[in-house]
């Protein structure tokens, strides 16, 4: 499979699974000019923007620094135009999350993986 096949596979799984925590899910794969999100899911007064990794064996242990300093940028700078377009959102309180899928399922969602 790959790479952005598996990248993919992935995202659906990890989509279904914050559906089924009761999460509505807003975007998938939201692109600026600058980077993408995942996901960017709601709940309540929460709006999270989800970064998805595809995970080996080894991977769980460094979740949170799997999305380095550059990617995280990234995801902040379009998480602000994804809500300059949805001011509904703005109130929101904001996360910014980590959902590693690992032989075809969701192994770890690290909320607040990380801040603006």
């Amino acid at each position: 499979m790959s790479t952005s096949c598996k990248g993919r596979h992935a995202e659906t799984l990890a989509a279904d699974y914050v559906a089924e925590a009761g999460w509505m899910i807003l975007e998938r794969n939201f692109r600026s000019p600058g980077g993408e999100i995942d996901l960017v899911v709601s709940k309540a007064s929460i709006l999270a923007f989800v970064e998805v990794k595809a995970v080996d064996a080894y991977g769980l242990e460094s979740l949170a620094s799997s999305v380095n300093a550059r990617k995280r940028r990234r995801i902040v700078e379009t998480s602000k135009l994804y809500l300059a377009r949805h001011r509904e959102y703005r109130g929101s309180i904001l996360r910014y999350d980590v959902i590693a899928v690992r032989s075809g399922r969701v192994e770890a969602w690290l909320e607040g993986a990380f801040a603006e």
